[in-house]
């Protein structure tokens, strides 16, 4: 069983917080400095903010040095769950904790701009139909992430990306998974899926839709959130003259291959969930087969390169 802590900066007399009009969940597992630089990089917004980390039992000096640079911060609280509880578990941990009326659920290798959030709250409070918002996500280069717009995975996205159908024009290819390489909307789209990195959501929609589905540890949980927003009737949008920089894969690079079985788990339960109803028996076994198959392939792969990474080889 985890052990939680919490702690924040007193938040009475000269030193107390205005009411945020956005609460910053940010959910940590080894980040390293960039937890510092996120969380930095939200408290510079110019917008009232409260951030809470919920930290995954970290082994690293990710928290030492966060306390070290912003713990006298009256904006921020740490929640230290112990253990790692995996991205949505730890996330819902965090919503007890906030009061605003708009959430953003952010990564730790996220840096915002000071008129980020502004912006898109401009953008939610004359769209009242959006429960969850989304920007242009960027590389450090300043070219956009793959997964900053995407469609909503089926096994015949999978098949265009195993036989390279979808590395055709676009235009060309159908629908496929992401849309980096498609033009920027010269203003803001309703799409199917943005990037879980940044998702600002609307406290009305939470309520309605749930909190993340916890059966997920890490990876498809936000496909599954934009399955449910949309069902339920609420707008996903992306702002395409906001962006943010991610420098993708700060808590994951330590361990591949197990967060490969996280996330292929994650897409046999997306799978279950949303899509096998409408495909018959033989078919959902052949789509669970394969990804597994890609799992194990990705396994090997793994394997080997280590082998030859070894002395002697």
């Amino acid at each position: 069983m985890s052990k939680e802590h919490i702690q924040s900066a007193a938040r009475g007399g000269v030193a107390s917080a205005p009411e945020p009009a956005v609460s910053v969940i940010i959910v940590n597992y080894n980040a390293g400095d960039l937890l510092t630089d996120a969380v930095g990089s939200t408290l510079d917004s110019d917008v009232a903010v409260e951030v809470i980390v919920s930290d995954n039992g970290s082994s690293d000096t990710s928290l030492e040095r966060l306390r070290m640079r912003h713990g006298a911060d009256p904006r921020l609280t740490i929640l230290e769950n112990g253990v790692n509880l995996g991205f949505a578990k730890a996330n819902n941990r965090a919503l007890p904790l906030t009061h605003a009326a708009r959430l953003l659920f952010l990564n730790p290798d996220c840096i915002l701009s000071p008129d980020t959030l502004s912006r898109l709250l401009a953008f939610m409070d004359a769209r009242p139909d959006v429960g969850m918002a989304g920007c242009v996500v960027r590389n450090p280069d300043g070219t956009e992430q793959v997964a900053s717009r995407r469609s909503i995975p089926d096994p015949w996205i999978a098949l265009k990306r195993i036989l390279r159908i979808d590395r055709l024009p676009p235009g060309r290819a159908g629908r496929r998974l992401d849309h980096h390489d498609d033009p920027l909307p010269s203003a803001p789209v309703a799409v199917e899926a943005i990037s879980g990195s940044f998702m600002l959501v609307d406290r009305r929609a939470l309520e309605m839709v749930g909190p993340l589905d916890e059966g997920y540890f890490l990876h498809c949980e936000d496909f599954d959130w934009f399955v449910r927003f949309r069902a339920a009737g609420w707008t996903i949008a992306l702002v395409p003259d906001v962006s943010v920089i991610h420098y993708k894969g700060a808590c994951s690079w330590r361990h591949p291959i197990e967060v490969e079985r996280h996330k292929h788990r994650g897409m046999e339960r997306f799978y279950r969930k949303f899509q096998a109803q409408h495909y018959p028996v033989i078919f959902n076994a052949l789509v669970i087969l394969g990804i597994r198959i890609h799992f194990l392939v990705r396994w090997l792969l793994n394997r080997l390169g280590r082998l030859a990474q070894r002395p002697g080889h």
